[in-house]
């Protein structure tokens, strides 16, 4: 057995195991270990029963005064009483009906869990026991916690961790001695070893140190290797006044960033050199019309255009709407749309005609970039959200023509300086402001107390005419975790509109990731069209399709979402004409304000978001601070590890430098990590 081996061969892994396994990607040993923690768990000192506090996690001493006795149910509960002698405290387990058989009456244990209000009625819910000295010696250790799928318990994949560590040994550190010693970092393996089973802080702050560097380093080097020297294009356009001409005749007035932005695209494009050019934009700031004017740039000179956005359901989106741009603009111009979901028939007959139209618009999702997808005149790629796809990805998209101008849009507040690392070459430009014709969002964050309000509020708002999202952090009902899912919520809520009719029979659905890609389609088009006024959704709709009409976006447990979430999602909101609002619900009913979510209350400006969220942060603060839309690193963080990022930049440029093709021995490991 070595680190290649299948999770098959370890120890308590059948093949029912083994398929819950490959759910969250994990085939084999190596795969093990490089599943890291994203969190961990440091117990506290034991409080006594009549100090405990309400929503939060703690280690309760306390005397079991009643025998764990089954209440059956969905969940199989388990329920208990204990007491310090002056107060006593409800304890429930669920799907754990062996708990009866290890506890005594009259015996003292730890019970570290959360306290819990439910309907009015203070649970300790779901606690691990322990007796005193056990617990002692937890108390010294950090305990990893595993992003798992359904049938995977914490404590099942923390064994095969310790079964795998032996076999770290084995991984290839491709990093030289003297990067190590300049940048302080540890060895791969005793890094992967302590990211997993750190016995103090000090520990795992240089494991996720190293790990990180690792992270933005092969990043870089794989944009390093995938870069192209800069020789002629044969794409090369005149008559960009046209194009001007065509961005005064919008039904709205460009923003003098646009405008700017606009103005830099058409000039790259028109030189005797691709472009490489990255588009950022906060939320709502306009990027998608720059896109659309630089296609008919394209196509009014006789080439084709990509446009590749991150799902389907925005996919069609942008074809619906540079279908109808087209139609007013560049009535000769055919627009297609190549997404999974399309049928095989259509998508043979789409392919047909790509590779006979000389000025084809397409666009797709993942599967433009398919080997049997010809675009003998493609001289235009965009990508939307670019850091959703891989860098092999966008470089086989690019590869489909001889090279193309390629334009990136992301929406993630990256601050200049990293971006210019994060983007190689490309030229970057900036646009902060809305569109003339939008509001500024109203925000609120406020506790549970506020939900009945903010149903009427939402009541209201439909009553106008409009429509609402309403944002849920689960799909199904866990009794591991604290928070509201999309499929209770739909179901409560609309009982709720039962129990208080108004004069518009309010339609409700819900959408989630779980479902397949036609209905998901199907539903927000449905929302799109205004057939349904609230939509319960996860994030799923984070990167999602434009509804003017939607006015109301509601965030249910927002604290457990990060900033740059939370303002991704309030950008669903505010693209109409009408005042927009933006509730976020803090579900900890706590007495004193969350400091994060009041950054959100106080600014709908991300690059502010993203600066505050960063100030906020301590030195030890490095779990669960992945922000949706930072690019896909597992353990880096760009704004908290910025200055990892730059050293990781400096070292590729020094060795690319020494060894542009990674040809000398000592880079055959590196070579092989990239997969060059």
């Amino acid at each position: 057995m070595d680190i290649n081996s299948s999770v098959s061969e370890l120890k308590g892994v059948g093949e029912k195991t083994k398929k819950q396994l490959e759910t969250i990607g994990v085939y084999t040993i190596r795969d093990i270990l490089l599943h890291f923690p994203y969190n961990y768990i440091v117990f506290p000192e034991p409080v006594d029963v009549s100090e405990y506090e309400e929503d939060t996690t703690m280690a309760i001493r306390g005397e079991l005064s009643t025998r764990p006795y089954n209440k059956g149910g969905r969940f199989q509960m388990v329920t208990a009483t204990i007491t310090d002698g002056q107060k006593k405290l409800p304890v429930v387990w669920f799907h754990m009906p062996y708990i009866r058989n290890t506890l005594s009456v009259g015996e003292t244990y730890i019970f570290y869990g959360k306290v819990r209000n439910k309907n009015n009625r203070i649970v300790l819910e779901q606690p691990k026991v322990f007796h005193e000295d056990d617990y002692k010696q937890k108390m010294v250790t950090l305990q990893p916690v595993y992003h798992l799928g359904d049938g995977i318990t914490n404590n099942a994949f923390t064994k095969l961790i310790s079964q795998s560590v032996q076999f770290a040994t084995q991984m290839n550190d491709f990093l030289s001695p003297d990067i190590k010693e300049r940048r302080n970092l540890v060895d791969l393996n005793r890094a992967i070893c302590d990211s997993h089973f750190p016995r103090t802080m000090d520990q795992l702050l240089d494991a996720r140190k190293r790990l990180a560097f690792d992270e933005f380093f092969l990043f870089l080097l794989r944009l390093e290797a995938t870069k192209t020297e800069s020789i002629k294009t044969i794409y090369q356009m005149h008559g960009k006044d046209r194009v001007l001409d065509i961005s005064k005749q919008l039904d709205f007035s460009l923003t003098p960033s646009q405008d700017q932005a606009l103005g830099d695209i058409l000039k790259d494009m028109s030189k005797d050199v691709p472009m490489q050019r990255l588009l950022q934009g906060d939320v709502g700031s306009g990027k998608t019309i720059l896109a659309f004017l630089a296609m008919l740039y394209c196509s009014q000179n006789g080439y084709q255009s990509a446009f590749m956005a991150p799902t389907e359901v925005l996919a069609m989106q942008h074809y619906e709407k540079l279908r109808a741009f087209c139609e007013k603009h560049a009535p000769f111009t055919n627009v297609y749309l190549l997404t999974g979901s399309v049928s095989a028939a259509n998508k043979k007959a789409i392919k047909r005609e790509l590779s006979l139209d000389p000025t084809a618009i397409v666009v797709g999702t993942h599967a433009l970039i398919v080997d049997d997808v010809d675009l003998p005149n493609l001289a235009l790629v965009i990508t939307d959200e670019q850091h959703r796809f891989g860098v092999r990805q966008r470089e086989t998209l690019n590869h489909k023509g001889d090279l193309p101008h390629t334009l990136i849009m992301s929406a993630t507040p990256i601050p200049r300086t990293l971006a210019i690392i994060l983007y190689g070459d490309l030229d970057v430009s900036v646009m902060k402001e809305s569109p003339k014709n939008r509001l500024p969002i109203k925000n609120c964050v406020v506790n549970k107390n506020y939900r009945k309000k903010a149903y009427e509020f939402i009541e209201k708002q439909i009553k106008e005419g409009h429509q609402a999202y309403i944002i849920c952090p689960l799909v199904e009902e866990s009794e591991a975790v604290d928070a509201v899912d999309v499929i209770s919520y739909t179901k409560a809520l609309k009982e709720y509109y039962k129990e208080h009719p108004c004069d518009v029979n309010i339609k409700i659905t819900c959408l989630h990731g779980k479902m397949k890609p036609a209905e998901k389609n199907r539903i927000m088009s449905d929302f799109a069209e205004g057939k349904i006024h609230i939509l319960i959704s996860t994030t799923v709709i984070e990167v999602g399709v434009d509804v003017p009409n939607a006015t109301v976006m509601m965030v249910e447990n927002a604290e457990r979402f990060g900033l740059a979430q939370l303002h991704q999602l309030r950008g669903r909101v505010g693209r109409g004409a009408w005042q927009s609002y933006c509730i976020f619900l803090d579900g900890k009913n706590r007495k004193e304000k969350n400091k994060r979510l009041e950054i959100l209350n106080s600014s709908n400006d991300g690059f502010y978001i993203a600066e505050k969220d960063l100030e906020l942060r301590g030195p030890g603060d490095i779990f669960g601070i992945k922000q949706s839309g930072d690019l896909d690193f597992k353990v880096a963080d760009i704004y908290h590890d910025a200055s990892l990022l730059k050293d990781a930049s400096y070292e590729v440029k020094q060795m690319i430098e020494k060894d542009p093709n990674l040809n000398l021995p000592e880079h055959e490991i590196l070579k092989q990590s990239i997969n060059l």
